[in-house]
């Protein structure tokens, strides 16, 4: 899969992150890291110096999400940057929730970052390709930092609107695919979702993105705050690596219309086209070259 500066791959996307977000904040929002074991000096780039010693006696006083990363803001006003990339995993032992009985387990092989909580619960980053990440930034300054500083809006935020979007896309000369999966524009979409929601909106994902209409484009917004929130609440996709917190898959990727459904027939009511695979950009697409003009 393409690795790329500003999200490096398509897995996973926004409502897999959220899904993992929601399932640590009960866990260790508001709580302190006893110890924290770095295992390795780096993932997809070195981790920051001295990073066990900066972690350990910090409380977790916020968790939050920015695109594709899981920032945890913490008591001595830094900010602790996660990304999964392509493999990684975040898993929960020992909490004291009640999910979760079992004693901690042995450290395995891949197991990088290792934190230790107050209340008993261990949270283990995991990451078997090390294409993930993890930074320390000052919480005042996290906006500036070089993975978020160029990051356009929060798909599920106030500020990407339909004017927005329209005005973001006017004379551009991309793919329709490729302007929705441009960061800069709108933050955290990737190569599956941005398939369900052109598929959605009957759009074809070659479109030039600056030729297509005003009234089409602005159907784009409630779309793609529909496609993102029905994964969210079904718990984020489980495709390759991607686990949830507790451990159990997501089962999202059931309900995709066309993402990896080459050959099946198009579910738009009335449409007797079938879901045909492309490729975009060294990335896979997929849609219905009869309803998507």
């Amino acid at each position: 899969m393409t690795m790329r500066r500003d999200g490096w791959s398509d897995m996973p996307e926004l409502p897999e992150v959220e899904t993992v977000r929601r399932g640590l904040m009960p866990v260790i929002e508001g709580r302190v890291i006893v110890t924290a074991d770095i295992r390795r000096p780096d993932l997809r780039f070195a981790l920051p110096e001295g990073m066990a010693g900066r972690l350990t006696g910090a409380r977790v006083l916020r968790l939050t999400r920015r695109s594709k990363y899981i920032l945890a803001d913490l008591s001595t006003d830094e900010t602790l940057l996660i990304h999964l990339g392509m493999s990684g995993r975040i898993l929960i032992s020992g909490d004291t929730l009640g999910a979760f009985h079992h004693a901690h387990p042995a450290p395995e092989k891949h197991d990088h970052v290792v934190l230790d909580f107050d209340n008993g619960a261990r949270v283990t980053f995991n990451d078997a390709r090390r294409f993930g990440a993890m930074d320390l930034m000052p919480t005042a300054g996290r906006d500036s930092h070089w993975l978020l500083r160029d990051l356009g809006p929060e798909p599920l935020g106030n500020a990407f609107h339909e004017d927005y979007l329209i005005a973001r896309l006017k004379g551009r000369r991309m793919p329709i695919k490729a302007a929705l999966l441009d960061q800069r524009i709108v933050a955290g979409l990737g190569n599956i979702y941005v398939s369900e929601i052109l598929h959605r909106a009957g759009i074809d994902p070659r479109r030039v993105a600056g030729r297509i209409s005003d009234a089409r484009l602005a159907t784009l917004v409630p779309l793609t705050r529909a496609v993102l929130a029905e994964a969210i609440e079904a718990g984020g996709s489980s495709l390759r690596d991607y686990r949830r917190t507790d451990g159990e898959l997501g089962y999202f990727q059931h309900a995709f219309r066309v993402y990896d459904r080459e050959g099946a027939p198009c579910p738009t009511p009335g449409c007797d086209g079938h879901v045909r695979r492309i490729v975009q950009s060294g990335r896979s697409t997929f849609h219905c070259p009869k309803c998507q003009r």
